[in-house]
């Protein structure tokens, strides 16, 4: 894959729903828009550190399978089965499935959808056309993949044009009040939530052996993705919360179309909602893309089922098993019960990750001090967003350990069957 195919991955993995709806619930929370500007700049520090941090892992080593490669092999095979079982339930499918049927609230919301239409029926299809494409023909899986989110920054570039030409029509930051600050807690709390829009930034690892530049392309993709996604984060929400009035967008979880019907009437509206609807359909695309990388090298490992372990890309039977998954739980589930988790499993996978890079330090591999410190800062900072989020949801804790003990559970069962298998094959 080409640094501009990595980058891409990366983007359509960060770029999704969450820049589109979460500034609305910030405002109302923090009150003045300069801190909820400040809430996304803070979080796109951190995930630039992530980024930075990342680049440095796939100097370690280079081969796909994201955090369940570091943690299997620097840590202990458990604790990197763990992590793709994290990967598995929630990073990849659970993460598309709710891309998918966001993605067909705004394409069909229920008051337009016609009686025929059974629900779903968009978000399956799309789950199966991104399947065909990815299980095919990597190539031609990629090209389709990168065209789309062209689609989508160009898009999204015409809003941003259109809106800062209309500034003029802008109502600005209301008047600063003596209590306008917010509590640390609030802020905090704030950037937890911000940060789920920044995930993703790690995109680019899942596929790691398969980048053409090695692992300074791999780094570099992340890196540079997460810069401009920050960037973009950072010119969208100055549009979102300096365009309408305050009291508008406070709490609405469809700020950037009420953004843009202030701005420039219903045509601008219809493009935020076109844009979005392509981010959620790169963001199934990208789930599809990434997460059967990891169960391919899994099954390599002797850890998952061999039957998907893939000498060639893409691992095809890998990727059907992906798209059937995320169809499943978009059938079957609400995604509430699976979701209400994730930002708490992702952060303790890729926290324990990256704090391979502050023990793994000796003669043959060691990182610099800025690297080092883009390490610590991003290990706190997410263990802390961790903390935050068990705090808010204690749910979310019991939910992530029944996840750890079910995952030790199947790699208990899985490791017995394989050494009964080897013990049966060896005649001695």
């Amino acid at each position: 894959m080409t640094r501009w195919s990595l980058a891409t991955l990366v983007i359509a993995s960060m770029v999704g729903a969450g820049v589109f709806t979460t500034s609305g619930f910030a405002i109302a929370d923090l009150g003045n828009p300069h801190w909820v500007m400040l809430a996304w700049l803070v979080g796109g520090v951190i995930a630039i550190c992530g980024a930075i941090s990342y680049g440095n892992l796939t100097r370690l080593l280079l081969d796909n399978g994201g955090e369940y490669l570091f943690l299997s092999r620097y840590a202990h095979p458990a604790a990197g089965f763990i992590a793709g079982w994290f990967s598995f339930l929630a990073g990849f499918t659970g993460a598309g499935a709710l891309a998918a049927i966001t993605l067909e609230a705004y394409a069909m919301p229920d008051e337009q959808r016609p009686n025929w239409l059974p629900p779903g029926t968009i978000a399956i299809t799309a789950t199966a056309l991104c399947t065909l494409a990815h299980a095919t023909h990597t190539r031609r899986g990629t090209s389709g993949h990168n065209l789309l989110v062209a689609v989508k920054l160009l898009l999204i570039g015409a809003f941003i044009a259109i809106s800062f030409a209309s500034i003029n029509s802008w109502t600005g930051p209301p008047p600063a009040t003596p209590d306008s600050s917010p509590t640390v807690l609030a802020f905090a709390t704030t950037v937890m939530w911000i940060s789920l829009s920044y995930c993703g930034f790690n995109a680019a690892i899942y596929v790691a052996a398969e980048a053409k530049q090695g692992s300074s392309g791999v780094a570099g993709a992340m890196v540079r993705a997460a810069i401009g996604v920050t960037l973009l984060y950072l010119l969208l929400n100055a549009i979102f919360l300096y365009g309408p009035p305050i009291d508008t967008i406070k709490g609405q979880p469809d700020i950037a179309v009420i953004a843009a019907r202030y701005i420039s009437g219903d045509n601008l509206a219809n493009l935020v909602r076109t844009a979005i609807v392509l981010a959620l359909l790169s963001s199934v695309s990208s789930t599809i893309l990434a997460g059967p990388r990891v169960y391919a090298k899994m099954a390599e490992d002797g850890v998952f089922p061999r039957w998907f372990a893939s000498d060639v890309s893409p691992p095809t039977r890998s990727v059907i098993m992906q798209g059937i998954a995320i169809t499943v739980v978009v059938c079957v589930s609400s995604l509430q019960p699976l979701l209400a988790y994730l930002g708490l499993t992702l952060s303790v996978c890729s926290a324990a990750a990256v704090s391979v890079l502050l023990w793994r330090r000796d003669d043959v591999f060691s990182i610099g001090p800025g690297s080092l410190t883009a390490a610590w800062i991003y290990v706190i900072a997410t263990a802390v967003i961790a903390v935050l989020a068990a705090w808010h949801r204690p749910a979310q804790t019991i939910a992530t350990v029944a996840t750890i003990a079910s995952g030790l559970l199947v790699f208990a069962v899985l490791r017995a069957l394989r050494k009964r298998a080897t013990q049966d094959s060896d005649p001695h």
